[in-house]
């Protein structure tokens, strides 16, 4: 069991965690979140003994087996994809190695042949117990669920993408079994297939697992706990995802109220000590609340990180009606035909999703409607007046890292007379003096942001978005959502976020076994592998996927909650400033009518009249903001009851 306790760790003058607690134990498949840079690295790599704690401890037994899958590959491997997947699994191929120098030795050795064959046979047991016989295969079956065929295993590691290295080093790590599993964004690398088959697999992992990832599916499916960094502390919800919504805003709530209560009595304590803190009588009393004062805690409620914003998307000329049209098109390289057989129209407006698994023809399907290579067969094309742009995760790589988030933004978009590069900046979460920071000084995350508002900045009426959410935290994704529902042009989508596909994509492009099909809405069965779908489709009528059954009405009923919250946003946020202002404007009249309770308030007849006006300003004030809040109340019931 790896535990920690009481964890802290500053970067420079920015606390970014203190007080951390976790405890991974076996069965416990722990989620990680928070915005970017809130530590969720650095707390990971701590538990690692990567980096060493401001303060508090981690305890790590010496013979506890990690394995941990960093963001970005920091080792260079040799050999072929599976070679390297069984380095995962070393103990045994060391076995295998001395089995096979056995055999040789055995049959040239005969003055010691009855003692090598006896550290044969203890040898061959152990290695059959491991499974060892079994282990090839075991690495074969965790690269095909990762996306590898049969030719691309025995491809040199050296010879492939990054991407694909990522998935060579998570099919080591799977096959080396650690009793505690640490992933960092494993999903960044993957398609939908695959993200669908890992989840598969860790859904029934032994050990413990502790992960950071923006997927919000993918949370929801493996972990049982969830815990957020929120830039300053921690907190624990047991549950998965959707459990996470739902105690989390009571939990804020509950923080609310009590902060609230808390403010109500020091108020009052306040008030006292400015009413009798010049009378003999209550000297002791005063100077009581004083120091009760000082010692007190006051409440503070936490800043749940949110990068929503309203977009102002400049209006793009109005394309064709057909915005891309496939007939009987077929593409390749060389002698070698990737797709064949393409036809389909995007229209106008649309928001298209184009899934299935890497390699499977979604690049060579892009390069082929943007006229980058000509159809072997058949026609494809771009309709009329057509401006667009697209968004990759190289875009990231080029941006001047010397240069301020302002500057680099207006050297790639210009700057136009009409708009504010500013407003605009701030709509994609770059706010006040954060468009003043060096691109350099920026998270990951935050330059595929930076990246992402200069592909969508322009007037284009077709956007091509590939992959737009790696590296980016749940906030930033919410945004994301946010930009493409208020986008007015007509969108290809490739990514792996389901929850991104089915809340902005009203069809699907599926290409899969050498073809591209067009399907209208999403269905949820098109975004698993053919092989989970068809287990689950033969599960459905057992009494077993109840529980399923039962949690994904739980995340119909959170992704309402959710819908709700967005909608009536604005409204509650005037609902709680009028119940604010209410409350001053209440606590202002009860301290006026204490002051005219006194006697000695009517000795002074000015200082009466003064107070006799402001009681009755304050009482029609208080019934005016009454009559508002009850309007407000009204207004979110009608808008919630629209909903439902």
């Amino acid at each position: 069991m790896l535990t920690a306790t009481s964890l802290s760790k500053a970067h420079g003058s920015r606390q970014l965690f203190r007080d951390v607690r976790i405890q991974l134990s076996a069965g416990r498949r722990i989620a990680l979140i928070g915005g970017n840079g809130v530590g969720k690295t650095t707390l990971i790599e701590i538990l690692l003994g990567i980096r060493e704690q401001d303060s508090g401890s981690v305890h790590r037994p010496s013979n506890l087996r990690v394995g941990y899958l960093p963001q970005e590959l920091q080792t260079e491997f040799v050999g072929t994809a599976l070679d390297v997947t069984l380095q995962g699994a070393s103990d045994l191929t060391n076995l295998e190695r001395r089995l096979s120098q056995l055999q040789d030795q055995i049959g040239e050795d005969d003055d010691k042949r009855e003692r090598l064959l006896e550290e044969y046979g203890d040898l061959q047991s152990r290695f059959e117990q491991l499974g060892g016989y079994s282990i090839r295969s075991e690495a074969q079956r965790l690269l095909a669920g990762l996306g590898f065929n049969a030719q691309t295993m025995e491809r040199d590691v050296a010879e492939l993408s990054g991407g694909w290295q990522m998935r060579v080093a998570l099919a080591r790590l799977l096959l080396s079994k650690p009793e505690v599993l640490v992933l960092d964004e494993p999903t960044n690398h993957l398609d939908v297939d695959s993200v669908a088959w890992l989840e598969n697999y860790l859904s029934t992992w032994e050990g413990s697992i502790l992960f950071v990832s923006h997927d919000r599916d993918f949370i929801d499916c493996i972990a049982n706990r969830v815990i957020e960094l929120d830039g300053r502390s921690s907190t624990e919800y047991v549950g998965d995802f959707s459990d996470f919504i739902i105690k989390r805003e009571a939990r804020l709530a509950q923080i609310e109220a009590d902060a609230a209560h808390q403010s109500r009595k020091l108020n009052e304590t306040e008030r006292f000590i400015e009413r009798f803190r010049y009378k003999a009588s209550k000297a002791k009393q005063v100077q009581s609340r004083i120091k009760a004062l000082e010692r007190t805690d006051v409440i503070e409620v936490p800043q749940v990180a949110t990068l929503r914003a309203k977009f102002e998307f400049p209006q793009p000329r109005r394309s064709a009606r057909v915005v891309a049209e496939f007939d009987e098109a077929s593409a390749g390289y060389g002698s070698e035909k990737i797709l064949q057989d393409v036809s389909f129209v995007v229209e106008r407006g649309r928001k298209v999703a184009l899934v299935g698994p890497n390699g499977a023809g979604k690049t060579t399907l892009l390069r082929l409607l943007l006229g980058e290579i000509e159809p072997l067969t058949g026609k494809a094309r771009i309709g009329n007046k057509v401006d667009y742009a697209r968004f990759t995760q190289q875009l990231t790589e080029m941006l001047d890292l010397n240069k301020t988030v302002l500057q680099e933004f207006k050297l790639a978009i210009g700057d136009p007379a009409d708009r504010n590069l500013r407003t605009v900046l701030g709509g994609f979460g770059f706010r006040g003096e954060q468009a003043d920071q060096l691109v350099g000084d920026l998270s990951g995350g935050e330059r595929t942001r930076l990246a992402l508002a200069i592909t969508m900045a322009n007037p284009v009426n077709l956007l091509i978005l590939d992959e737009p959410t790696n590296h980016l935290d749940l906030a930033s994704c919410d945004h994301l959502e946010d930009a493409l529902l208020a986008y007015p042009g007509t969108l290809i989508l490739v990514t792996h976020d389901r929850h991104l596909i089915r809340n902005v994509a009203d069809a699907l492009i599926v290409v899969r076994d050498g073809t591209a099909t067009w399907h209208e809405g999403v269905s949820p069965e098109l975004l698993k592998p053919p092989s989970i779908s068809n287990v689950e489709t033969k599960q459905e009528n057992s009494s077993t996927n109840k529980h399923r059954r039962g949690r994904e009405e739980r995340k119909d009923a959170a992704r309402m909650r959710n819908k709700l919250s967005d909608a009536t946003r604005e409204l509650r946020k005037e609902r709680d400033e009028l119940e604010a202002a209410w409350e001053t404007t209440e606590n202002e009249l009860a301290a006026i009518q204490n002051q005219m309770s006194d006697t000695e308030t009517y000795e002074d007849s000015e200082h009466i009249a003064f107070l006799t006006k402001r009681h009755n300003e304050l009482k029609d004030q208080a019934a005016g903001l009454m009559d508002k809040y009850d309007a407000v109340v009204r207004r979110i019931a009608r808008k919630e009851a629209e909903l439902d």
